[in-house]
């Protein structure tokens, strides 16, 4: 009786969502495959590791989790079939979302490499949209972990787990410093260049995964499309990042930090009226005499109440992990202020993160061991938990 009740209500939902687009589109329809069941049907289509697809599936044919699939009979797949407008993803399904778009070209894209779909949407104006892109996170019962795509994160990294929706509603606008033609601070170890930009950006990334995972809205406000998270102790220097969405970077410091806080702002707006809070993180290494061995700290805008709390949470949370970890030395991280542009100038509230000494050959180590990178994102989403009300 409860699954014929949840199966009403999605329907009635569904039938809401649809009726209500403002964009024209129709639901794919697929023949089946001798010895297909459900979930290898949706796995061809590249929908099986999102569970409200499946949900939307069964409703959609009016299904049982453990009915059959019949060889004679079309099934509705929980994909959209709009007309590509020939301008942008985003404007074809009316949705302003950039990575939404970026996931939803590489849905494609996949599916025309496994020759399910015939054409590239950008010559037949064919888009596949799964519904994942479109309803996941209105489900009328309890949440259910899926699997999201993001390519940006790289090959080995692209398949997020949204685990929890703590985050739910929460936006992020993440920074890494430099970037473009200006790599930041630099130095040279064993033969390798050593750029702030490359090292910043990686924790950076790793971060925003982390934040994904807990249903978190973010935007990676610096963005290399080819680089992903890099497990390698070196990381090659390049100059092929952009600005959000895809804007090249100036050299001129001014005008590079005016393009980032202009970028932010204007998303802020966008968001203002159906966030739950939005926050800025913006992460640098510093460069300092080669004997100086510096701890993680931290910069907040003087005229932030909020942004003093934030910093404080998470230099609690470092301090509390190098207590659990690093038994042996004390940790002598600071929380300062700053009257920083990107401080004073962006509308969300701000940290402003130093990493470490890029000269110091001790601080080198938190950011050449991939596993010391992985932990700094690890224990900077934790703090930021924490600063949302989580513990």
């Amino acid at each position: 009786m409860a699954g014929r009740i949840r199966t009403v209500l999605l329907t009635a939902l569904y039938l809401f969502i649809f009726s209500s687009s403002s964009v024209a589109a129709d639901n794919l329809k697929s023949e089946v495959q001798r010895g297909d069941g459900i979930h290898s049907l949706l796995t061809r289509y590249g929908l099986a590791e999102n569970a409200c697809n499946m949900d939307s599936f069964l409703t959609l044919n009016g299904m049982g989790p453990t009915d059959f699939l019949m060889l004679d009979r079309k099934y509705v797949l929980p994909i959209k079939v709009y007309t590509y407008n020939g301008t942008s993803i985003r404007s074809t399904i009316g949705d302003e979302d950039y990575e939404k778009a970026v996931r939803i070209q590489y849905f494609n894209e996949q599916l025309v490499k496994k020759g399910i779909k015939d054409a590239d949407y950008r010559k037949d104006n064919i888009l596949w949209v799964p519904f994942h892109e479109l309803y996941c996170g209105q489900a009328v019962e309890g949440f259910k972990p899926y699997t999201t795509v993001i390519p940006i994160f790289g090959e080995e990294h692209k398949n997020v787990t949204v685990s929890d929706e703590r985050l739910k509603g929460h936006v992020y606008y993440l920074v890494s410093g430099h970037g473009g033609p200006d790599p930041g601070a630099m130095t040279k170890k064993d033969g390798h260049f050593l750029c702030e930009d490359e090292y910043a950006y990686d924790v950076t990334i790793r971060l925003a995964r982390n934040l994904i995972s807990h249903g978190a809205t973010v935007y990676m406000i610096t963005r290399d499309r080819d680089d992903g998270i890099r497990d390698t102790e070196y990381l090659e220097m390049d100059k092929d990042e952009r600005c959000y969405y895809n804007k090249a970077i100036p050299l001129n410091q001014v005008a590079r930090l005016r393009q980032r806080v202009n970028t932010v702002n204007k998303l802020y707006d966008k968001h203002k009226n159906d966030a739950v809070q939005q926050r800025m993180v913006t992460i640098h290494v510093d460069s300092r005499s080669e004997g100086q061995k510096i701890d993680i700290f931290f910069y907040h805008y003087e005229g932030s109440q909020v942004g003093e709390k934030l910093a404080n949470t998470m230099l609690t949370t470092i301090k509390d992990k190098y207590a659990e970890h690093q038994k042996d030395r004390e940790y002598r991280g600071v929380v300062k202020t700053r009257n920083l542009f990107m401080l004073r100038e962006s509308k969300p509230s701000t940290v402003y993160i130093e990493l470490g000494n890029i000269t110091n050959d001790f601080d080198q180590k938190r950011l050449l061991i991939v596993n010391n990178r992985q932990a700094i994102a690890n224990w900077l989403d934790l703090g930021l938990l924490k600063e949302a009300g989580f513990e």
